[in-house]
């Protein structure tokens, strides 16, 4: 087996993401063979992998984190490398996926006493993914410090202390508070999860770093645990795709641009990235917009991101009046596009008659498309080439979605997969709908589709991108972290 460390936060959003990819990134500069793990994720953005032995299906989901993380270890993504992933479709349940096929759906009180029999395929997945590989870097969820859940726990201690992992604590000196949050996790947790922290490290820090000293030796006094470096704000990180939809609710618009893409903020938001290549376009300005806002009236284009709850978001975007807005944009001649979710939004009605997302089984769709969508059990998920059949350039991207759609638009598909029609087009070609996630990734396609919009695009290297940041977050790691000692520590 594998050596192995751990990264668990102080709380959500700390940061381990990156910190792992980044991690990931060092380690395999210094030639070992390094993979990532996290036991238990929870988040709409999943990434299609392979699901090793199975070659009758098309592929497995795992969170988009763990996509990037492979990335940044130069390996395939493989469903082992995030065995349990939570889709929230409603305030109080989810889509549980396992070892990257539908388990099934719990409501969370159910889930917690299902946890138990889930620690089985998070050991066996931690088993496969440490084959062939000299390190493996595990990022935790949420909090060891939620004791209340930690009878049941698959994610943080509960893992660490069955698969016998020394930790890294990690604090969020952004948000305030981190004496107290590194402090108070060292006074409430068992003795038995106290000794599995090797030490922490402070992350985000803003300014000169000295400043911090005090607090070092604060929180050294209050736990005894030894600090492996204090790592400043990454700015790399923001070119990097973000897991967890709660960074959409700190994104502002940046500085105008020749084109303003507005992009509504779902409340089950799946597969946002798919924004992040326009968003590195010089010439683009990319503004998610929250619930309660209008739509802005100076957007050239409006995107409809995917959703984990089609029926649910498309009457939450009636209530934000979004669709007023969105037929406003249209007579005044804007573009739309809709991926997935928002593809079947389009459309003039969406079904749902086995209650597959809920108990309401249809909705009036927002009509710009002539289409409609009955939801059917059977998922497809599945990594894709495809031509894009406006441009007739070539295009890479994934499938997961479930549903059929159907009507006289789709006469005019935009793209072919696999040799089969997908999507749909209005008769005036400004309204574009698409079961594919990762349109914009395609470089020349971006820039194509960008210049029938008015705009320059396409030159940036998109993919080259996310490999450069993550060798410059792995490199700012290397100068404040002692990563030596970090990997020294695993077992």
């Amino acid at each position: 087996m594998a050596k192995a460390i751990m990264l668990q936060g102080t709380g959500s959003d700390v940061g381990k993401t990156v910190l792992v990819a980044g991690l990931c990134r060092a380690a395999r500069n210094r030639g070992l063979r390094v993979r990532p793990f996290k036991p238990q994720n929870m988040s709409n953005n999943a990434a299609v992998a392979d699901i090793p032995g199975d070659s009758n299906h098309g592929g497995g989901e795992i969170g988009r984190a763990q996509w990037l993380q492979a990335i940044a270890c130069g390996v395939a993504p493989s469903v082992h490398m995030n065995p349990v992933l939570l889709k929230p479709q409603t305030d109080v349940g989810a889509q549980v996926i396992v070892q990257g096929k539908v388990f099934g759906e719990e409501r969370a009180r159910d889930y917690q006493a299902l946890k138990g029999r889930l620690m089985d395929a998070v050991l066996d997945s931690w088993g496969k993914v440490g084959e062939g590989a000299d390190l493996v870097i595990v990022e935790g969820a949420g909090s060891p410090a939620e004791i209340n859940l930690r009878s049941r726990d698959i994610a943080n201690m509960g893992f660490a202390t069955r698969a016998n992992v020394p930790v890294v604590l990690v604090g969020d000196i952004d948000r305030g508070g981190v004496i107290a949050s590194v402090a108070g996790t060292h006074l409430i947790l068992p003795e038995e999860d106290r000794r599995m922290i090797v030490g922490y490290l402070i992350n985000k820090f803003r300014g000169d770093i000295s400043l911090f000293d005090d607090g070092l030796k604060a929180i050294e006094r209050f736990t005894g645990w030894r600090c492996f470096g204090v790592v400043p704000w990454l700015k790399a990180a923001a070119r990097l795709p973000s897991e967890d939809s709660v960074v959409l609710e700190r994104l502002a618009s940046g500085e105008a641009r020749a084109l303003k893409v507005a992009v509504p903020m779902l409340g089950r938001i799946a597969n946002f990235d798919d924004l992040d290549p326009l968003k590195a376009e010089p010439q683009v300005e990319v503004v998610f917009v929250p619930p309660g806002k209008p739509l802005p009236a100076d957007a050239g284009l409006v995107v409809i991101p995917g959703s984990k709850s089609t029926i649910g978001d498309l009457i939450r975007f009636r209530e934000n009046g979004w669709d007023r807005d969105l037929a406003a944009h249209r007579k005044r001649g804007g573009h739309v596009v809709g991926i997935c979710g928002g593809f079947q939004m389009l459309g003039r009605t969406v079904r749902d008659p086995d209650g597959i997302e809920g108990s309401v089984t249809e909705a009036e769709g927002l009509g710009l498309l002539d289409i409609e969508t009955v939801m059917e059990p059977e998922k497809t998920v599945r990594n894709v080439s495809a031509r894009s059949v406006p441009f007739g350039l070539p295009l890479v991207g994934y499938e997961i979605h479930l549903g059929r759609t159907t009507g006289p638009d789709t006469l005019r598909p935009s793209a072919v997969i696999n040799g089969i029609d997908d999507g749909a087009i209005s008769a005036d070609g400004k309204v574009i709908g698409t079961y594919m996630h990762g349109l914009f990734g395609a470089d020349a396609f971006r820039g194509k589709f960008l210049e029938s919009l008015g705009i320059k695009g396409g030159s940036i290297d998109y993919r080259a991108e996310v490999e450069r940041a993550l060798d410059e977050v792995a490199a700012e790691l290397e100068s404040h972290l002692d990563c030596d000692a970090i990997f020294a520590l695993a077992r």
